[in-house]
């Protein structure tokens, strides 16, 4: 069965502090498209929200606009820019680096549960 959506009509928008994530179901397949705005951080707009100290949600992803900052639990740090691929694993801390809202698409799962109070991520 072949099945098509739009990201301009997702099935399910949620909103946090500074940013939303649009999602879009499709079998075998959660696909978000994130809009996070200057001054979004994971730690201030979302840990609240889910009650984690660090994001939990493994994500597979696509940048293509903006700057986003990541820094791992461990220290690890990383920078990603449009036309980036991405793959960060549970355990890190985000935010949008300048005046440009970040934008990105996430593959594979990671917007399944982003977003949602008291999951994690």
């Amino acid at each position: 069965m072949i099945e098509v959506k739009n990201t301009g009509k997702p099935d399910e928008r949620r909103d946090f502090p500074r940013g939303h994530l649009d999602v879009l179901d499709l079998t075998g397949l959660t696909f978000g498209v994130a809009t996070f705005d200057p001054g979004w951080r994971w730690s201030q707009s979302l840990g609240p929200l889910v009650g984690t100290e660090s994001c939990q949600t493994h994500h597979n992803g696509y940048a293509l606009q903006g700057s986003l900052h990541v820094r791992m639990d461990d220290g690890e740090e990383a920078e990603i820019h449009p036309g980036d691929v991405f793959v960060i694993p549970p355990g890190h801390d985000a935010w949008v680096v300048g005046d440009e809202q970040f934008l990105a698409f996430d593959f594979a799962g990671g917007a399944a549960e982003y977003g949602k109070a008291t999951q994690g991520g």
